[in-house]
């Protein structure tokens, strides 16, 4: 495995990330641990995670799955880097969600303690919070640094504009800042381009793809519905939307002798400040088909065939202006 930094950072990690989502509602525990021990088999050592995984409000289910793994000793710990994450409601009351200083202060130690570890390596903000100014925010994360409670700071769905703000928010408290950036891109998603890339790239933040097979459209869905397998109403609603693209994006893998989801893989990490794209395998066959993208380079010119079945876009403000 050839570790890569994540962003400008020091920090040695995996170019793919094990997201555990599926982890509770769709994987079973036993099978989580599985999964997570043939990661780290094949040399994967970012994991990530949040608070509100799992499906049970407020019980951070997934994290105690991982807790418990951790628990089992054996250098797990000490092999991963571990990213959670805060924001999202975990409650009904109104301090139990968002980025206040004291809900934060919460959240971390109700993490840590699921987690059964004594800190976090990468702790990131889930969403924006427009009513919390990075001040405070960056306040908050200072603390927890302080108290040896984590260690980086990332962030998840945030615009370009709030990455900027974040940055140069941190830069005034003389911190290093956000070290990595969590976003919705893939072939058929591709607005991060516009400005949170060129974001990321300028301030030397890692960006992490999620849902980098566009919700399993980029994973072969054409071929598997051809074999029978049924797919979900959602998904046959985008099918329909893209059917187009995703015949020719599935043919033109028949070209290359490869797997859709694979290359998919393969294209994000060929883009501009990306670190390392989220994997979310629910059984341990697609988490070992994954590696695969790691071995497949796309030239120029397959590079510029993706381009022409799905335009992506230049950045901002050329992509709008002159």
């Amino acid at each position: 495995m050839d570790y890569v930094n994540l962003g400008r950072s020091g920090l040695l990690v995996s170019p793919l990330c094990l997201g555990t989502m599926n982890f509770g509602p769709r994987t079973s525990e036993e099978d989580s641990f599985a999964i997570m021990d043939r990661a780290h088999e094949l040399g994967l050592n970012f994991f990530d995670t949040a608070n509100v995984y799992g499906g049970k409000r407020g019980e951070g289910v997934t994290e105690s799955i991982i807790g418990r793994w951790f628990a089992k000793g054996g250098g797990r710990r000490e092999k991963t880097v571990i990213a959670t994450k805060v924001h999202n409601d975990m409650g009904d009351w109104p301090n139990e969600r968002r980025l206040s200083a004291l809900h934060i202060r919460r959240a971390c130690d109700a993490s840590l303690k699921r987690l059964q570890t004594d800190h976090i390596d990468i702790y990131q903000a889930h969403h924006i919070d427009r009513n919390t100014p990075f001040e405070e925010f960056w306040e908050a994360m200072e603390v927890l640094r302080q108290q040896g409670k984590i260690i980086y700071v990332g962030s998840s769905n945030f615009a370009g504009w709030h990455i900027a703000k974040a940055q140069e928010s941190a830069a005034r408290r003389n911190l290093m800042g956000l070290v990595s950036e969590q976003t919705h891109y893939n072939l058929l998603t591709r607005t991060p381009e516009l400005e949170v890339l060129p974001a990321c790239d300028d301030y030397g933040i890692g960006v992490i793809p999620w849902s980098p097979l566009a919700g399993g459209l980029l994973s072969g869905v054409l071929r598997k519905i051809d074999k029978g397998r049924t797919a979900a109403d959602g998904m046959l609603a985008q099918l329909d939307k893209h059917r187009d693209k995703i015949e020719r994006y599935e043919k033109f893998c028949d070209e290359l002798g490869e797997q859709p989801a694979d290359v998919a893989l393969a294209w994000l990490l060929r883009q501009r400040a990306v670190t390392a794209p989220i994997i979310g395998p629910r059984t341990m066959e697609q988490l070992e088909g994954s590696l695969r993208a790691l071995e497949i380079n796309l030239d120029d010119a397959a590079l510029a065939r993706l381009d022409e079945i799905f335009p992506g876009h230049r950045t901002a403000p050329e992509d709008y202006a002159w």
